[in-house]
């Protein structure tokens, strides 16, 4: 009877206990949230069920199964990084972007850091911007246009060819002009200047995008994930324009919304 007894102590709840359950199934939602759509959410599962199984092993006294699961569980916690490395990247970079984001309303970074400062974009390359896109939008022009606010891409500027102009409807739409041997990949701008052009952008792993995402809003919401940077996306078969922030598409009904939108971190 004592034995039985002790069996079931695994089933006493204090407040702890619920406490310590309602913690763990939030990180678990959070995560399953995050990772939802990708490729590891099938893993991610299959790490749920092996910790229940390990859980229960222990709360029934299997020593075998429970040491077997522990061992597995062990070995795999190096694997788990590799696998998850796409993931924990992207949850870091939004994390961070969220926390500068914070410090920054609050005048804390100037504080720190008094040669740090956020890109600001003028009217004029606003307008410029605006202009070129509503253009290669009624003639169906293909293009992908990252304006950089505090991330400055470095290694993404240098898959393409470096340029030093002025921002300017003409050489925008030159530039992903069919023809032109610039206008295949994405174009850079920062600090009111188009610093490169033809660069490459990562692909996002996420696989619950809609049918009709192409190439380029796959490749504005894979950089987008992993900066601060806004991506204007112009659709060669459609026209259609869009805005891509932190992973989102936003579709562009009107372009005085774009021009809103872009000058929201311009403030």
């Amino acid at each position: 009877m004592v034995n039985r007894l002790a069996m079931l102590d695994f089933l006493r709840f204090s407040w702890i206990d619920v406490l310590d359950i309602l913690m763990v199934a939030l990180i678990i939602f959070l995560i399953f949230r995050w990772i939802r759509g990708s490729t590891a959410i099938n893993i991610f599962l299959a790490i749920i069920i092996v910790l229940l199984v390990r859980v229960i092993a222990e709360a029934l006294g299997m020593k075998m199964i429970s040491s077997l699961l522990g061992t597995l569980i062990d070995m795999g916690a190096v694997a788990l990084v590799v696998i998850f490395q796409p993931e924990v990247r992207r949850f870091l970079n939004s994390l961070g972007r969220r926390a500068e984001t914070t410090l920054q309303r609050q005048h804390i970074m100037q504080w720190l850091f008094p040669a740090w400062r956020t890109r600001q974009m003028d009217t004029h390359a606003l307008r410029e911007i605006t202009e070129a896109v509503r253009e290669m939008s009624a003639q169906k022009e293909g293009a992908l246009i990252l304006i950089l606010h505090n991330n400055s891409l470095e290694d993404i500027v240098a898959t393409g060819d470096t340029l030093d102009a002025e921002v300017s409807r003409r050489l925008i739409m030159n530039i992903f002009f069919k023809n032109s041997p610039l206008h295949d990949g994405a174009m850079i701008i920062a600090d009111n200047r188009i610093v490169a052009a033809r660069c490459t952008l990562p692909i996002t792993e996420r696989t619950d995008l809609p049918a009709r995402f192409g190439m380029r809003h796959k490749a504005a919401i894979g950089i987008s994930e992993q900066c601060d940077a806004d991506v204007i996306v112009v659709s060669e078969e459609t026209g259609g324009v869009s805005l891509v922030r932190g992973g989102q598409v936003t579709p562009i009904n009107s372009f005085n919304s774009l021009s809103l939108l872009l000058g929201e971190k311009t403030e």
